[in-house]
């Protein structure tokens, strides 16, 4: 984090020019057996691609609101730095019915089609793999449509800090408030800064889990281990990845 980082995109801006090729978000799916590592670098492509299809591909502006109907997951943290990159809200877990676009994973389908504007499903599958033989109806799939787009992201009208960018658990918060607060909780958290590497298991439904499995680490120059289905485990799990992974703090 550098004094001029203003919202969570100039956060990860300042991640990649100090180190594009550290580890940021590594996933596990404990339901699945997935694992996933992204580097500042690979993390950084996929949220100027997924910022670039809601600039170009949805025509988002600066202040419409997208509902996030998704889980804590490497892919959900993508599409929050691409909406404070484009400068839209990121509704998380929210009313489907008054946001302007939606993206929503297995479970929330239903749920999402309230929305009247552009639907995307993400499988949330291993990979980020597509739908087969196709996404739900009503919505357009994510994987098929993200690849095309740019790797390098240019917003149209400059990103106001002082606009809201987070709406989580009824909480509203502007860019700079997410930064301030994101770095804030580091220290709490036991991030104390390069290297420092946190295990969250927390959901990402309320703004501890996110600040914990994404916004935190980010702010502080570390990274996260960010564990979905820990609950279904094995008992000794944890204690194996926080040694594997070379964990300094853990978020449960």
């Amino acid at each position: 984090m550098t004094v001029t980082d203003r919202t969570p995109a100039d956060l990860l801006r300042s991640a990649l020019a100090a180190d594009p090729a550290r580890p940021l978000v590594t996933f596990y799916d404990d339901a699945t057996g997935e694992r996933v590592e992204l580097s500042v670098a690979t993390f950084a492509n996929w949220v100027a691609k997924t910022a670039n299809l809601l600039q170009d591909g949805m025509s988002a502006e600066p202040g419409d609101r997208v509902a996030l109907l998704l889980p804590a997951h490497w892919q959900t943290a993508v599409w929050l730095l691409a909406c404070s990159s484009v400068g839209v809200v990121a509704d998380v877990g929210g009313d489907a019915g008054r946001a302007d676009f939606v993206v929503a994973g297995p479970g929330r389908f239903e749920e999402g089609l309230a929305c009247r504007g552009e639907r995307y499903a993400l499988s949330l599958a291993p990979l980020g793999r597509r739908f087969v033989p196709g996404p739900p109806d009503g919505y357009a799939d994510y994987a098929v449509d993200v690849p095309s787009f740019g790797d390098r992201f240019v917003a149209y009208a400059p990103v106001d800090p002082e606009e809201p960018a987070l709406v989580v658990a009824g909480a509203e918060l502007t860019g700079a408030e997410v930064v301030e607060r994101a770095a804030g909780d580091a220290r709490g958290l036991g991030l104390t800064g390069p290297g420092s590497r946190l295990l969250s298991g927390l959901p990402y439904d309320t703004w501890e889990g996110l600040s914990a499995g994404l916004y935190a680490p980010l702010a502080s120059g570390g990274s996260v281990v960010l564990c979905r289905h820990l609950d279904q485990a094995p008992d000794d799990t944890v204690t194996k990845r926080i040694e594997s992974e070379r964990v300094t703090a853990t978020a449960r």
